[in-house]
């Protein structure tokens, strides 16, 4: 084999460090039956390591630009245009000259060919890098395809090639090209070829795009091309575009623009029969590298054309060519199903403000306790599948009217669904529903206890509760700290169920419901009585045992300390999780301010974001994400400011009930009217707090557990099983329990999870999708809201108008007073933030998930599950958000 130069028949996918992405596909793709690929051969990246692996004025750029940070365009352009120029300059050695003319006498001299690039970090299944580096085509002449070689290496380093290999984490150097050499095809029609839905994710449509000439009009935009929608054999949808140019190529080389005729420009690109036959080449593929393709293609004479002319010789068949296939990388995964019947999931995560992708350790973990069976990973994300519930009449009931409440952004989807006759008759009916999850919770005792709590409004109940989860908390570490090996799994699994039990035991949900009933109770009949919306807002501000609302507070007082200390708030600037508290206790006032937080992380240090992950780094761990909002704490507040706010919310809320019982005792019947909301909002005050509460309860047993993993963890490493601790996150928890019994484990298994945890993180997940791949998109009624603003649910009455600040990353909150917080999610975690800010806008959320509850309770409103609201939004922009009406206005 010529370690130069590759014919496409010689490549097949085990060829991709040597002629990258593009190369090994057209290698796979040129000995496939029925499939048409024009002739060529690749330069390969021994060619092109022999080309700059020696030049030292190339390797001192290639060191500079390894410095350089994404945002840094500037310093990217400069150096990337240097390394271009240095490339394009190198002459090509006789050898590998040699080589490539040879195969180009065999193809023919005098041919026209495409000149591609070809990455090794090209056209993979988890980064397409699709147009990063550049194509030239219709070149003629072996001086004209030897020079476009050297432009394909050095655009390599293209700005934008460079730039989206910072941002994928790809290291310039090993990134290498190889190129293409292609018998140029001068097509009737080119485009692509989508094997499964680009806009909807469905697996079982075909989506064409087709133009006139050649495919670069469509590619660089200058054309709209027709658009055909394939299904089971059927054109189902055609959407046929004025087409007023074409890209044609021309004798002596290169491309030009042609205007088309007026008659042809709205003719249908490809013929019914050739769009069937296209999807039927399309499935070929897909099913040859077993997962959707994206396909460049063409429609071109068997023969040699003019080009000049732009016309076939009309004596020649017409064959649809395959010029590339790439796997698409932006669809989300569905489950490997083979029961031939529909599914639906959706989203458990979103329903639990936690949209990050999950480690193999914290999804088997939180199954652990909640039943394998209920739910399924999809992704990283755990999913409900509704097919079950779906399936039946009253099933189909029961799911919209829990959706109704939770999220309108699923509940339309699923009506749409429902609507669809075909697709519900083909539902699967085995299996645990959704609905399942509710079985054993909802049960007499617990509607007894809710009946006790609403009538006897003890809120010492409350008091009691907390007091059993603590003292349960201190026998778990002491009982969890003998333990070891198998006796420790066994236990492990044990305290799940017990834990489930907790969580879910009648007295503590009774008092949850309480409060939620009590809130239900008084914003219906406030706004029928006195036409007053979300009046228990209000009356939430300051209620007692709300630990995530606390612990937002009670970061103040930390502040507090803080701030008596520059030298500890000038470490902050710069602060090491491994030697957080070392380093403190060497600062004037250090040994104190290490005391508060910890202090704080005793309470609170078991939160973090996407906490139902047990993988996720606690705040013990990683207390460094504490530090921009204690510095945001002391530039925006007085010393004090914890009780300060909470005597201030205690007050407001105070002074709006006795503004309610006022208004209430002027009306018809108002003295009984009046009696009945004192009551119900003195069990608003009592309980609605404790709403919080559960959840405190599982990520408190979490860290525990998490504890004691990391001890058996650090055994593994010890004995050489695992190389870093961590690893055991890549681990379902059977498998660790394995590991640790047999002190034995593939470390592949570690290093394939790690890629695909990577791949998924960097996914979006939807809310509702089907078996097949289609993902569910749901609009809100935007009837009530002023043109063009952003529609959401609104979870937490008010208006206001500021800065919008958009936070990906709690590390990253370093917020002002005022600012309006605008991020994906949130959970209790981000409370610490909403101290500081006056409004709080999500792309996730309901009327009772975290950040709605707190976000009452501080009196901040609130809008969430505005889809995209971080895109939409820009950083520094003026907003106008309305928590009463759910809607967002960019000023």
């Amino acid at each position: 084999m010529n370690p130069y130069v590759l014919r496409f028949r010689e490549i097949d996918k085990t060829k991709l460090a040597l002629v990258g992405g593009k190369g090994a596909n057209l290698g796979e793709l040129s000995v496939l039956n029925g499939i048409q690929v024009p002739e060529g051969f690749c330069v390969t990246t021994v060619a092109y390591k022999e080309i700059i692996g020696n030049n030292e004025e190339l390797n001192s750029l290639l060191d500079r630009l390894s410095l350089l940070k994404v945002d840094n365009r500037e310093g990217i352009g400069e150096i990337s245009a240097k390394i271009r120029k240095v490339i394009e300059g190198i002459a090509i050695p006789k050898d590998i000259d040699n080589e490539i003319i040879r195969q180009l006498e065999q193809l023919g001299e005098k041919n026209a060919y495409a000149v591609r690039s070809s990455a090794t970090a090209e056209d993979l299944p988890t980064a397409s890098f699709a147009g990063q580096q550049d194509t030239y085509l219709n070149i003629i002449g072996k001086e004209a395809i030897l020079r476009h070689i050297s432009k394909c290496w050095a655009s390599l380093f293209t700005d934008r090639a460079v730039t989206y290999r910072i941002q994928n984490g790809f290291d310039h150097r090993k990134v290498q090209l190889s190129v293409v050499i292609q018998r140029m095809v001068f097509p009737e029609a080119s485009g692509i070829m989508f094997t499964a839905d680009p806009i909807t994710g469905s697996r079982r449509v075909t989506s064409i795009d087709a133009s006139f000439g050649l495919g670069e009009a469509l590619v660089s935009g200058l054309v709209n091309a027709d658009n055909y929608k394939v299904r089971a054999d059927r054109i189902f949808d055609r959407k046929i575009s004025t087409k007023k140019l074409a890209i044609y190529a021309l004798k002596e080389g290169g491309t030009e623009e042609r205007k088309i005729e007026a008659e042809h420009q709205n003719m249908q690109t490809l013929t019914d029969e050739q769009i069937l036959q296209l999807e039927c080449m399309g499935r070929t593929i897909e099913a040859y590298f077993g997962r959707p393709q994206d396909i460049e293609w063409c429609l071109a004479s068997g023969h040699s054309s003019d080009p000049e002319a732009g016309q076939l010789d009309e004596v020649c068949p017409l064959n649809f060519y395959v010029v590339q296939s790439r796997p698409i990388t932006t669809l989300y995964p569905i489950p490997d199903v083979q029961d031939g019947k529909n599914h639906v999931y959706m989203s458990f995560n979103h329903q639990q403000m936690m949209t990050d992708a999950m480690k193999p350790l914290g999804l088997s973990y939180f199954q652990l306790g909640f039943g394998e069976t209920s739910f399924t990973n999809i992704g990283g994300r755990l999913y409900f599948d509704l097919a079950h519930d779906l399936a039946s009449p009253m099933g189909r009931k029961i799911i919209l009217a829990t959706l109704g409440k939770i999220d309108p952004l699923v509940l339309n989807p699923v009506k749409d669904l429902i609507k669809r006759k075909d697709f519900i008759e083909s539902l699967a009916r085995d299996g645990k529903g959704f609905s399942s999850l509710s079985k054993g919770y909802f049960s007499l005792g617990l509607l007894v206890q809710i009946i006790k709590m609403l009538r006897n409004n003890d809120a010492s109940v409350v008091q009691t509760l907390m007091s059993r989860n603590e003292e349960s908390n201190r026998d778990l570490q002491q009982k969890i700290a003998k333990l070891s090996g198998d006796e420790l799994f066994d236990f492990i699994i044990e305290e799940q169920k017990q834990l489930k039990k907790a969580m879910y035991d009648p007295q503590s949900m009774g008092v949850v419901y309480a409060g939620t009933l009590a809130s239900s109770w008084i914003n219906k009949n406030m706004e029928k009585w006195l036409g007053e919306k979300n009046a228990a807002d209000s009356l939430s501000k300051s209620v007692v045992n709300n630990v995530t609302s606390e612990m937002g507070l009670e970061l103040l007082d930390v502040a507090d300390v803080v701030r008596k200390y520059p030298s500890v708030m000038e470490y902050f600037k710069n602060a090491n999780d491994e030697t957080f508290f070392e380093d403190l206790a060497k600062l004037e006032g250090g040994n104190a301010v290490g005391k508060s937080i910890r202090v704080y992380l005793g309470k609170y240090g078991m939160r973090c974001p996407g906490e139902i992950d047990i993988t996720r780094p606690r705040f013990s761990e990683q207390p460094t994400a504490l530090v921009p909002m204690i510095l945001s704490n002391i530039k925006n507040f007085e010393p004090g400011a914890h009780n300060a706010r909470t005597e201030q919310g205690r007050l407001e809320a105070k002074q709006k009930e006795r503004d309610i019982l006022k208004r209430l005792e002027q009306l018809p019947g108002g003295k009984q009217k009046a009696k009945k909301a004192r009551e119900k909002i003195s069990v608003l005050r009592n309980f609605a707090g404790y709403r919080e509460y559960p959840k405190y309860i599982m990520v408190g047993y979490y860290w525990i557990i998490k504890q004691a993993l990391l001890k058996e963890a650090v055994k593994l490493v010890q004995k050489g099983v695992i190389r870093e601790k961590e690893d055991i996150y890549y681990l379902s928890f059977e498998e660790l329990r394995e590991a640790v019994r047999t002190n034995r484990l593939d470390y592949s298994i570690i290093r394939s999870r790690k890629e695909e945890y990577e791949t998924y993180a960097k996914l979006t997940p939807p809310r509702i999708m089907t078996s097949e791949g289609e993902v569910m998109s749901g609009e809100y009624d935007t009837g009530n809201i002023p043109k063009g603003a952003l529609a959401g649910v609104p979870a937490s009455s008010g208006t206001y108008e500021g800065r919008a600040r958009i936070v990906l990353r709690i590390e990253d909150a370093a917020l002002e007073e005022g600012d309006i917080l605008v991020t994906t999610f949130t959970d209790p975690s981000w409370t610490p933030v909403f101290v500081s800010i006056k409004g709080l806008v999500t792309e996730v959320g309901g009327m009772m998930t975290h950040g709605s509850v707190v976000a009452r309770e501080y009196g901040l409103p609130a809008v969430v599950g505005v889809e995209n609201a971080t895109k939409l939004i820009k950083d520094g922009q003026r907003i106008r958000l309305n928590g009463s009406e759910g809607y967002v206005e960019i000023l």
